[in-house]
C-alpha cells in the first residue's frame, strides 16, 4: 500500500498495491502493521455499508464527540464519490481545513480519516457503495456534524446536492 499525505495533517489517500494476472489482480487494502508503523489508528471495531440509491446524495458532515471519537477507513465499492473530510481538532496545524478526494471502483483509492474529523460525501453516480472500517463503534448519543455548506468551511463540491437528510441540511452555523 501507498500512503498518500493529504493537505491535512493525519489525514492519508492510501492506494493498494495491485498485482495481477489472467485472473484480474489481488491487492490488500488494510495492514495492522503498516498502519501502526505509521502512527495511524489501526483499530477496527465495526464495519459499516453505505447504499445510495441516486447520484446528487450528500452524506455529513459527521463526526463522534469525545471521549468516543473515531479514525474511519473509507472506500467507494460501486461508483464513485467526491469524499470530504475537515480537521476539527483545536490546535492543529491544519484546524477547520478540509480536503475533498475522488473515490470510485475504478481508482479503488481510500481515504483515512483520523479521530476529531468531520467526514462526509457526495455520491457521483447512481446506486453507489461506500464501505467504512470504524476504530471504535458507533454511540449515537456522541454523534454530531457540521452543516455541508456552512460558509466557515466554504467547500466547493463538485456537483449540485440533490438528496439531502433534513438534518444535515440544517446543522447550525459552526462556532470554533
Amino acid at each position: 500500500m501507498r500512503f498518500l499525505e493529504s493537505p491535512l495533517r493525519g489525514a492519508f489517500v492510501i492506494e493498494a498495491d495491485r498485482f495481477a494476472d489472467a485472473r484480474g489482480f489481488f491487492a490488500r487494502t488494510f495492514c495492522e502493521a503498516e498502519f501502526t508503523d505509521r502512527g495511524l489508528d489501526a483499530r477496527m471495531a465495526q464495519a459499516n455499508l453505505s447504499y445510495n440509491d441516486a447520484r446528487g446524495t450528500l452524506r455529513g458532515m459527521h463526526y463522534q464527540r469525545p471521549p468516543h471519537g473515531e479514525a474511519k477507513l473509507v472506500r467507494c465499492t460501486r461508483g464513485a464519490i467526491h469524499d470530504v473530510i475537515i480537521d476539527l481538532r483545536p490546535g492543529s496545524a491544519t484546524y477547520l481545513g478540509h480536503f475533498g478526494v475522488r473515490l470510485d471502483e475504478e481508482n479503488r483509492t481510500q481515504l483515512y480519516v483520523p479521530e476529531g474529523f468531520a467526514h462526509g460525501y457526495l455520491t457521483l453516480a447512481d446506486r453507489t457503495e461506500v464501505a467504512y472500517q470504524m476504530s471504535v463503534p458507533y454511540r449515537p448519543d456522541h454523534g454530531a456534524g457540521v452543516r455541508w455548506d456552512d460558509p466557515a468551511f466554504s467547500i466547493r463540491w463538485p456537483e449540485p446536492v440533490r438528496v439531502i437528510l433534513e438534518r444535515d441540511r440544517t446543522y447550525p452555523d459552526f462556532r470554533p
